[in-house]
């Protein structure tokens, strides 16, 4: 390959990075996995004639897609044997990601949770429809399916989506509110305050993998999720403390004990009150917020 088509191939790809690794995160939930399909996806695409190739960014996520798919199938079968419940690896984002509010919600640890429960076939052809219009065509040449088999389990999985997604958008400034309060009260103990940021319904979810300390199953009831918080927080060994940050387009908290990460808390806000917290421990998912390197997706 002579160095002109290598720097066209590169500058391509390059151009459609970003994407291509949003692509990838919301169909495995792994940053890790995203950067690893995103290395193989490179590793074809240089050996493609870039002379037939009439849409670059197609052929792309069709590679991208494949790649996912293969590397979803395999991961299933990891996560039968998860210790605890299993939650998407948070993502840093740029500020700018909260301002785009479809974006925001598409890869919002609420929305990661739900497509979780689609098969893999269902969670790409909804991701690539849903979150990045691609056509039904292009669709169907990533999956291996004709265009109405595609038409048929896009309307199938956006059906199972909307039954299971949060019930509105909330606005990043009423998230932004929520978790203040929430900070205001999780640093002072204030059970009460707690009490009243949070939902009656309110479903805490917390991922240790298996390495350290966190809920073996979901935690409802905002009495119950109370208690687990002040009663976990309270047995710290060393100084908590929490900050605010965006991850997945949406305000969250990092806590640090003694200055290293211990966690990241993320929160699904309805009306003006929490209903959702992804409290994410497993230090092997932790790895990219540690870096503090903010990502603009697409």
């Amino acid at each position: 390959m002579s160095d002109h088509v290598t720097n066209r191939a590169t500058e391509t790809f390059v151009a459609h990075r970003n994407l291509l690794f949003t692509v990838a995160y919301e169909m495995l939930g792994s940053a890790a996995d995203a950067e690893d399909v995103l290395q193989e996806t490179w590793l074809r695409w240089v050996k493609v004639d870039l002379g037939q190739v009439r849409d670059p960014r197609a052929y792309l996520v069709r590679i991208t897609t494949r790649q996912s798919l293969n590397r979803l199938r395999t991961m299933s079968r990891h996560k039968e044997v998860y210790v605890g419940p299993w939650l998407p690896e948070p993502l840093l984002t740029a500020p700018d990601v909260a301002e785009d509010v479809e974006l925001a919600e598409s890869v919002s640890m609420a929305m990661m949770l739900v497509l979780e429960t689609l098969s893999p076939t269902e969670r790409a052809v909804f991701v690539l429809r849903e979150a990045f219009d691609v056509s039904y065509d292009e669709i169907a040449a990533a999956v291996d399916k004709t265009p109405a088999a595609v038409r048929q389990i896009a309307h199938r999985a956006r059906r199972h989506v909307d039954a299971r997604r949060p019930r509105e958008v909330v606005p990043s400034g009423k998230i932004r509110a929520a978790l203040e309060s929430f900070q205001r009260a999780f640093e002072s103990r204030d059970l009460q305050g707690l009490m009243d940021v949070l939902a009656p319904e309110v479903v805490l979810v917390s991922d240790g993998g298996g390495v350290k300390q966190a809920a073996l199953r979901p935690i409802s009831g905002a009495e119950k999720v109370v208690r687990f918080i002040v009663g976990g927080t309270g047995k710290a060994e060393g100084s908590l403390t929490s900050a605010p940050t965006v991850v997945n387009g949406n305000p969250a908290l990092v806590l640090r004990l003694d200055g290293e990460v211990d966690g990241i808390m993320a929160i699904r806000v309805e009306g003006a009150r929490i209903t959702g917290l992804y409290y994410v421990r497993n230090p092997e998912k932790l790895t990219r917020v540690a870096s503090e390197t903010p990502l603009t997706l697409r």
